[in-house]
């Protein structure tokens, strides 16, 4: 059986949106998921996370520093079965991509778990300080949380 796939979406795929992969990484079970990330913009191929959020997740046993940020593609609608972003931003231009409504129907801001409906965002802590970083870490945490939670309980009913 396929894994369930979840891709996790930023602006440059460097400070917020590998630290998501990693902290959902670390809710879920080893086995029968699949988890990435990607960035809406070209600016950070094949760079590392920010030293920031590789800081910021080692603190909580969670490590990032061998991802590479890489860019959104068209084919990521194809390879993933869900994608969160972190902004509404990031939900324009992934959404601008989407070739069909199935595309769109996989799209969600990923603190709708924690605030639904109120699309709020994850802000990017690029020009911030240690502390925004560990404030977007909590935030994430939380909804990484309700999702693997979902998500492992859809996956169970589903076996």
């Amino acid at each position: 059986m396929k894994p369930y796939s979840v891709l996790m979406v930023c602006l440059g795929n460097i400070c917020r949106s590998p630290l998501a992969e990693g902290i959902l990484r670390h809710h879920l079970p080893s086995t029968g998921f699949k988890v990435d990330s990607a960035g809406t913009s070209g600016y950070h191929i094949n760079d590392s996370p920010d030293a920031r959020s590789v800081k910021v997740a080692k603190k909580y046993g969670i490590d990032i520093s061998d991802l590479k940020g890489r860019q959104f593609e068209v084919a990521d609608f194809d390879r993933f079965d869900r994608i969160y972003v972190m902004d509404c931003a990031n939900k324009s231009d992934v959404l601008h991509l989407a070739r069909t409504s199935q595309d769109r129907d996989k799209v969600h801001l990923i603190l709708d778990h924690i605030f639904p409906g109120e699309n709020a965002e994850v802000p990017d802590p690029y020009y911030g300080e240690m502390r925004d970083f560990e404030a977007v870490y909590n935030m994430l945490n939380e909804a990484c949380e309700l999702i693997a939670n979902e998500l492992t309980t859809a996956n169970k009913s589903v076996k």
